[in-house]
């Protein structure tokens, strides 16, 4: 068995990481996409991680599949496009370390992900499917994806969803948070940031908020909130743990290395029937420990923690 299976984007992440001399903004080439982000992650820490997805014909495509098997992600799932580029997301930073995206994707390896391209064997032996939005900006991923979902999930599978909003990767606000609602009714464990919370529910309070997506049969919601820490809501019962303060480097990839931490624990249960509060909110913290780590460096995966460090 698989412990986590992500399917959706990987590329790379065209970070900004200082100017020359002359003023020029330079730029790291880091591998990221937030479900490859969240398979590394949860590999890092202990985890059985596969992806599916799609990159191009290319060097950056090369490079993604290399470092993804070189972190311990199964890439059996993770296909070549002979036609289309690797997509490029251009990460600007504020002082803060605070991001801004711009994505070269119109058209995209990644958005090519057809249905035929995924291994249903890799579904049908998951504890875990985990998912995105940003796949289901565009077809053939959208269809791939959310099919992915539905035979994870009649599999016996748990499914995990992020609805990580990329406003440039929609054609409008409306029709982003309607078809980022859409998988809401497959979804057993949701994480979302205190940004995300309002704009799928209109509340911005963490436990009203995350009581109107529980509605949608979610036993699991996770509501991250910076360096506050984590909200969490499971079976009726809500509690907040605080964050591990930090020096922040770069926050990009932070959100996905929480989420590949509290999964890479939670696949350590028999079922979430066994999840007991004491051990959700202990869950919690090691994520927002991992999350932490992340956020004081630079780049998404190359700044994830790995076991030993988070044990230190």
């Amino acid at each position: 068995m698989t412990d986590i299976t992500a399917i959706g984007e990987v590329l790379i992440d065209l970070t900004q990481s200082g100017l020359t001399d002359q003023g020029i903004p330079r730029f790291d080439a880091n591998p990221g996409g937030a479900p490859a982000n969240l398979a590394v992650a949860a590999a890092r820490l202990g985890a059985k991680t596969a992806f599916v997805g799609r990159v191009g014909s290319d060097s950056f495509g090369s490079y993604l599949i290399r470092c993804l098997s070189e972190n311990g992600v199964d890439v059996s799932g993770l296909s070549v496009d002979p036609r289309e580029h690797t997509t490029l997301a251009v990460v600007a930073l504020d002082k803060t370390g605070e991001r801004t995206f711009s994505f070269y994707r119109d058209p995209s390896a990644d958005v090519n992900l057809a249905w035929a391209d995924v291994p249903e064997g890799l579904l049908q032996r998951t504890k875990v499917l985990h998912f995105g939005s940003v796949s289901l900006t565009a077809e053939p991923s959208r269809t791939a994806t959310l099919q992915a979902a539905k035979t994870a999930r009649e599999a016996g599978a748990l499914v995990s969803y992020d609805p990580n909003y990329r406003a440039s990767l929609w054609p409008d606000e409306q029709t982003a948070i309607r078809r980022m609602l859409e998988p809401l009714p497959l979804v057993d464990i949701l994480k979302v940031s205190d940004e995300e919370l309002p704009l799928l529910t209109g509340i911005s309070d963490p436990d009203r908020g995350s009581a109107r997506l529980a509605e949608k049969g979610i036993r699991l919601v996770l509501v991250t909130l910076g360096a506050h820490g984590a909200f969490y809501r499971f079976d009726g019962k809500i509690g907040h743990v605080p964050g591990v303060p930090c020096r922040v480097g770069d926050t990009n990839g932070s959100g996905d290395t929480f989420f590949g931490a509290a999964l890479s624990r939670l696949v350590k249960l028999p079922s979430l029937d066994a999840l007991t509060i004491p051990e959700l909110e202990r869950i919690v913290a090691f994520a927002n420990k991992a999350a932490s780590i992340t956020t004081s460096r630079h780049g998404a995966i190359p700044a994830m923690p790995t076991l030993q460090e988070m044990e230190n």
